[in-house]
């Protein structure tokens, strides 16, 4: 099974919360109450945040965390990859070469970095601001299957 991690979830969750109430500073304790997860689990996950420049940290009793940049400009890649590392299905896409034994006469490498380099494009097409929103930010495109049934091409679906 490919699926993220319970921590990247949950740092997504965070990014959310934090986009949803833009220009305000966050603290672990009261996000940790708001979202319902353990605080030492949100007080590390800001800090892996902030490390990777997607939060900043204000110092000061009013102080927190709040967005480093707008919510359309980071992605769920970027989270994922703040709190889990670099997206890498298998330990050679992950580790680099000279890893797997049988490395040279492998038949899945090529594919296997497609299939990672698809997963990657994909969560990094998708910004905070239309996770936190959950609407989309630009229209969405029919499948190429009806869009090759409707005249002119590809349709697109209004935001609504």
């Amino acid at each position: 099974m490919i699926k993220v991690s319970r921590l990247a979830d949950y740092g997504v969750v965070l990014a959310c919360h934090i986009a949803g109430h833009h220009g305000q500073c966050h603290n672990a304790y009261d996000l940790a109450e708001t979202t319902g997860l353990p605080a030492p689990t949100v007080s590390k996950l800001l800090a892996a945040l902030a490390k990777a420049g997607i939060l900043i940290s204000i110092r000061g009793a009013k102080g927190g965390y709040r967005l480093a940049r707008g919510a359309d400009q980071i992605t769920a890649a970027d989270i994922v990859t703040a709190v889990d590392g670099p997206i890498a299905l298998t330990v050679c896409l992950e580790q680099g070469d000279g890893v797997c034994d049988v490395e040279s006469l492998c038949p899945t490498r090529r594919g296997w970095h497609r299939l990672n380099e698809a997963i990657r494009a994909a969560l990094a097409s998708v910004p905070l601001s239309e996770l936190a929103l959950g609407l989309p930010t630009e229209p969405l495109a029919w499948s190429s299957a009806d869009a090759a049934a409707q005249p002119g091409g590809v349709e697109t679906v209004a935001k609504t």
